[in-house]
């Protein structure tokens, strides 16, 4: 049988999920190897160094930078507090003194004697990394991090924007073909990941920010209201990184698209369970999706013949990327192993895609993806 391979999005109701936890720099691993943890368990942390800020001491004394270590009450390495007195001149008759402070708290860590500028820095930035996902610790990568894992509920979208967080799932529309609207939020949101439809507005995702909710998993945005919640354009670049409030996961596309009928039955039964989401996407490259996973109870049969991920036969559930059919589901229906000429005289490998009201149409591999069940 004819097979190929492509990237895919994971739509799984059971399956094992591992998430490494790492912090950015070297610091201290909290839990053990067999640990169970809850997703706000801390299982790492460190202290990034704090800002650093310069004062020209020379000036403020008016005096040449060589004459300065002298008077300098504090020696490198010291902490400071604001307003202490970090240096003061002789002044004339024990008059007339001018006096530098220093203008934060942290370290004294320099003084150049060339150009008469002390180097102070602030406390350091503690950082602290959760476990994410309820789980168990499998690896501990020493005074690094740790990499749990899970049996979950695992569903990736398409596009997301925000970064990690997590709440209870709430179920917002009755199909996945019905919008989520203004009007269905309330208090109640606060706190939840809210399960939509086809579309949520610009409007909409705005109340959702006010009433408190920290995500939204929903079929398609309009792109226009994306520019407008963010207040600039994405552009090509890795997101997550936006503090706007919420999490935003779509699973289809841009413009008004009904949620895959088995996505939304998914998630529908998970109603009520504690859901981790992750908005962040590589758009470019497509190495990063967003994700929800909802951790569940029991375990995973691993077996020998189960289908390689990211391998594409006959018959796999496949989802188009690009126009003129970006967003339609369908299935593969041949796998043409010959190169066929495009519109653009390129010569690329193709598929047939059959959608589910019968019509069948040839497309490059590179505009599918495929949706690993």
């Amino acid at each position: 049988m004819a097979f190929a391979y492509t990237p895919g999005l994971r739509v799984a109701e059971k399956t094992v999920v591992r998430k490494e936890r790492r912090l950015p720099l070297m610091g201290e691993t909290l839990v053990e190897k067999g640990d169970s943890v809850t997703a706000d368990t801390i299982v790492a942390k460190t202290e990034l160094p704090g800002n650093v800020r310069m004062l020209n001491v020379a000036n403020v004394l008016g005096l040449p930078p060589g004459d300065i270590p002298e008077l300098l009450q504090v020696k490198e390495g010291d902490p400071i507090t604001e307003g202490q007195v970090i240096g003061q001149s002789k002044g004339l008759f024990g008059l007339f003194k001018n006096t530098v402070r220093s203008p934060i708290n942290g370290i004294f860590e320099s003084y150049n004697k060339i150009t008469g500028q002390a180097v102070l820095r602030e406390p350091p930035l503690p950082v602290q990394v959760d476990a994410y996902v309820r789980g168990t610790v499998t690896e501990v990568l020493e005074k690094e991090g740790v990499v749990i894992e899970t049996v979950a509920t695992f569903v990736q979208g398409i596009f997301g924007i925000g970064g990690e967080t997590r709440g209870e799932l709430k179920v917002m529309v009755n199909g996945p073909g019905d919008e989520l609207t203004a009007g269905m939020m309330d208090a109640s949101c606060k706190g939840k990941v809210l399960l939509g439809g086809c579309f949520v507005s610009h409007d909409a995702l705005k109340k959702a920010v006010s009433v408190g909710a920290k995500a939204i998993v929903i079929g398609g945005f309009d792109d226009k209201d994306l520019k407008d919640f963010l207040g600039y354009d994405l552009g090509v670049a890795i997101t997550g990184h936006e503090k706007k409030g919420i999490t935003l996961i779509l699973t289809e596309g841009f413009g008004r698209m009904t949620m895959a009928h088995g996505t939304f039955d998914l998630l529908k039964s998970r109603e009520g369970m504690l859901a981790s989401v992750n908005g962040a996407t590589q758009i470019r490259a497509g190495v990063m999706r967003p994700e929800v996973v909802i951790p569940v109870d029991g375990s995973v049969e691993e077996t020998s013949s189960r289908r390689e991920t990211g391998s594409m036969e006959i018959g796999s559930p496949i989802r188009c990327i690009r126009a003129p059919y970006f967003g339609r589901l369908g299935v593969v229906a041949a796998l043409p192993a010959e190169l066929q000429v495009l519109d653009s005289e390129a010569k690329v490998r193709v598929l047939d895609v059959k959608f589910p009201d019968g019509e069948t149409v040839t497309v490059p591999r590179a505009n599918v993806e495929l949706i690993e069940e």
